[in-house]
């Protein structure tokens, strides 16, 4: 009896990777339109709940240092409890995971909800909340190559990225205009109810899987499969690489964190001000739009392995351009083209795809995860202390230097390692 693989559309004949996907056969697989639409839904609510939040805590203690701090909380779950959270999705079933994660925060949003909720219990659910997005990200990242093989998942992963970009970009911008309409705690409370559509998403879209196979036979304790995945990431020279690839993004977001202080120096109007900002917050999201588009669409999988490098130094060269102080115009055409070379990551998630065992998936993911969000936490803040001292427009130009270097020094590593990934690309039959 034959069996259709999942991930595979029925009546259409084998082919190699090597031949690109398009978004409309990606689009037509049902287990990824659950992913995606139930992605989406989640993330335009959890926007509309940063705005809620943010306004919420101000109103109650007046503090901008509470504000911050707890926006802050955002950050740190991840990174604390992100690698020992995310061997779950290797230990249970990858879509029980998301269910129970997704049902969970609907719960604790629910309870941010209460107007009569005291503060610290307000901010401890925020940790929780965020905390869970861990294991979430690593089961969901674990399972799309097990829907999308070959190179359905570069599409499939490239219009996620996009959709991202454009879900964050309204939530942000429509945040405000909600929650001025509904209220905080009922912006919340919505925030709760996209969390219960997506699990129900989830338990309809996407099919029953066993729990990935342990290794040995045995469940190790979370710790030790911790350790293990830190092993299996840092201990091979092609996964370090990738790995190192990804954690780039440290140096090219660092323009965003700083984007208000680079308004002011463009403009002496506060209003002016504000609306410089929104265009330079914008202008790496839309090149990364456009570089995912054109990368995935127009490139060939082999392609993409060797332009990968390239593509990484194009990430950061154009910030070095801000040294000279250019006006407005010519700045968000150097951030655009930054964002645009950053759909290199589109291709070293896909070859890191190819380096990882299928079972070892989730924990690898959730460290290269927590360690993103590390890179772009502490990239941000040296860059706003330097920015202090030195003013944004050399800092930035810092950035895309020190970004360029070590990009250059990872595109020579990668082209000694890449010929074993581009092989079985080129092999692989999907």
């Amino acid at each position: 009896m034959a069996v259709t693989r999942p991930g595979r559309l029925p009546g259409r004949h084998r082919r190699s990777p090597e031949s690109q996907a398009t978004y409309g056969e990606v689009i037509a697989i049902g287990e990824f339109r659950a992913l995606w639409v139930g992605q989406c839904l989640s993330l335009l609510g959890d926007q509309l709940a940063q705005v809620a939040l943010a306004l919420l805590v101000f109103e109650r203690t007046r503090s901008p240092l509470a504000t911050a701090g707890v926006y802050a909380l955002t950050y740190l779950p991840p990174i604390v409890g992100g690698p020992l959270l995310a061997g779950l999705a290797d230990r249970y079933a990858r879509r029980q995971i998301m269910i129970v994660c997704d049902l969970t925060r609907a719960l604790l949003v629910g309870l941010m909800a209460v107007p009569t909720m005291p503060f610290p219990v307000l901010c401890a659910l925020v940790f929780c909340v965020v905390l869970l997005s861990s294991p979430f990200t690593a089961a969901r990242a674990a399972l799309l190559p097990e829907i999308l093989e070959g190179d359905r998942y570069v599409a499939g992963s490239a219009l996620q990225n996009m959709t991202n970009q454009g879900v964050q970009m309204l939530g942000f911008a429509a945040g405000a205009g909600v929650i001025a309409t509904i209220g905080a705690y009922r912006g919340l409370a919505l925030d709760a109810v996209t969390f219960v559509a997506s699990a129900l998403i989830l338990a309809v879209g996407v099919r029953r899987r066993p729990a990935p196979d342990p290794e040995d036979d045995t469940h190790t304790s979370m710790w030790a499969m911790t350790k293990a995945g830190a092993r299996l990431v840092f201990g091979d020279r092609r996964l370090r690489t990738l790995v190192l690839f990804a954690w780039l993004c440290g140096f090219y977001v660092l323009p965003e964190g700083i984007a208000v202080p680079y308004a002011a120096t463009l403009s002496d109007d506060p209003r002016g001000v504000t609306l410089i900002t929104g265009l330079l917050m914008a202008a790496m999201p839309t090149g990364t739009v456009l570089g995912a588009f054109a990368f995935s669409r127009f490139v060939a999988p082999t392609g993409r392995l060797h332009a990968m490098g390239w593509m990484a130094m194009l990430s950061c060269a154009p910030l070095i351009g801000c040294a000279m102080r250019p006006p407005l115009a010519v700045v968000l055409a150097l951030w655009i083209l930054a964002g645009v070379g950053g759909a290199y990551q589109l291709a070293a998630n896909a070859a890191f795809v190819q380096c990882v065992p299928a079972n070892r998936r989730g924990q690898a993911f959730g460290l290269v995860q927590s360690g993103l969000l590390a890179a772009q936490g502490i990239g941000i803040l040296i860059g706003g202390a330097a920015a202090q001292a030195l003013g944004p427009e050399p800092v930035v130009a810092l950035a895309g230097a020190a970004g360029l270097s070590v990009a250059a020094l990872l595109a020579m590593l990668w082209t000694e390692s890449r010929t074993e990934i581009i092989t079985r690309v080129r092999t692989q039959v999907t």
